[in-house]
C-alpha cells in the first residue's frame, strides 16, 4: 500500500511556475503560474496549501497536476506555497506563513498579473486546516496588514482537524500520532487553533467545504459548517465517494479532472465568487 501511494505521488508531481520567496526561511517559498490564456484584465487567483500532516509534504508533491492544469485552463492564476513544518515550526507559525505568502502575492499582484480583489484560499488535509484557520481567526491576516475581506473565499478539502480538541479526544482519529505532534496536549492551545471554535464573525466572505466518506472528516466538516452558518457566514458543503487514505488522497489528486464530481462543484462555486 505504501509503495502504491508513493507511486501515485511521484506521478502527480508539479513543476515549473515562477518561484518567489515570501520569507527568509528556505521553506518560505511559493510557485506561481499565470492563466493558460492571455486576458486583457487581471485574472482571479487560487492560492493552494498542501497537506502532509503538518510535518511533511511540499508544493511539488502535494498540489496535484490535474488541479494546476484545470484551473489555469479555466483562466485563473494559481499559486502553491511551501511553509515551515513541524517540529521545526508550530502550527501557529504555519498559519502565519500562509498569511505572509498571501500578503507577498498581493504586494506583487501588478507584476504577476492577477486581480488582488479576487483571491481564493484552497488547501487539502493539513492545508485544509490551515486555510480554514486563516479564514476564521482574523489575527493571522491582521498581522500582515490584511483583513478577512482580502480574500474572496476559502475551500478546505477533506480536513479532519477543524475542532482540534474534539478530534484529539475522538476514537476516530485518522492519524493520532501526527495530531499529537502538531497540536500538543494544552487544551487552551488546541481551542485557539481550531477553526470551528474561531468561527464567530468576522470570517472570510464564503466557504466551500469538501470531504470524502471518512467518519472523522464528515463530523469535523459538518461542525465547521454549522459554526460558520451560526456566525452568518455563507457556506456550502459537498461530499464525494472515497474512504480511508485512498479516498483522502484521491480527492486532492483527482480534483481538476473533468470526470471527477468535485471538479464541477468547485468550478461553479468559483464562478459565483469570482463573478463570471
Amino acid at each position: 500500500m505504501a509503495a502504491k501511494f508513493e507511486k501515485q505521488i511521484a506521478q502527480d508531481q508539479v513543476s515549473g511556475g515562477k518561484t518567489l520567496a515570501y520569507g527568509k526561511d528556505a521553506m518560505q517559498t511559493l510557485s506561481y503560474w499565470g492563466a493558460a490564456t492571455k486576458s486583457a484584465k487581471p485574472t482571479p487567483l487560487i492560492v493552494f496549501v498542501h497537506g502532509g500532516g503538518w510535518k511533511r509534504g511540499t508544493k511539488e508533491n502535494g498540489t496535484g497536476k490535474a488541479k494546476l492544469a484545470h484551473f489555469t485552463g479555466e483562466g485563473y492564476a494559481f499559486a502553491s506555497i511551501d511553509y515551515r513544518l513541524v517540529p521545526e515550526a508550530t502550527v501557529e507559525q504555519q498559519a502565519a506563513d500562509v498569511a505572509s505568502a498571501l500578503a507577498h502575492l498581493i504586494a506583487h499582484a501588478g507584476d504577476l498579473g492577477f486581480d488582488p480583489r479576487r483571491i481564493i484560499l484552497m488547501g487539502h488535509s493539513a492545508g485544509a486546516h490551515l486555510v480554514a484557520l486563516v479564514g476564521t481567526d482574523p489575527a493571522y491576516l491582521k498581522a500582515v496588514g490584511l483583513t478577512e475581506t482580502s480574500i474572496a473565499g476559502v475551500v478546505p478539502i477533506d480536513g479532519a482537524a477543524y475542532d482540534v480538541a474534539r478530534q484529539m479526544a475522538s476514537g476516530n482519529r485518522f492519524m493520532p500520532d501526527t495530531h499529537e505532534d502538531a497540536f500538543g496536549t494544552d487544551p487552551a492551545r488546541q481551542r485557539a487553533i481550531s477553526p470551528t471554535l474561531q468561527a464567530a464573525a468576522p470570517n472570510a466572505p464564503a466557504f466551500l467545504i469538501l470531504h470524502v466518506q471518512r467518519k472523522d472528516g464528515i463530523e469535523q466538516a459538518n461542525a465547521l459548517a454549522d459554526a460558520l452558518r451560526k456566525a452568518g457566514t455563507p457556506v456550502q458543503i459537498n461530499d464525494f465517494p472515497g474512504t480511508g487514505l485512498q479516498g483522502h488522497m484521491e480527492i486532492n489528486r483527482k480534483l481538476g479532472l473533468e470526470d471527477y464530481p468535485a471538479t464541477a462543484v468547485v468550478d461553479a462555486w468559483l464562478k459565483g465568487r469570482f463573478g463570471g
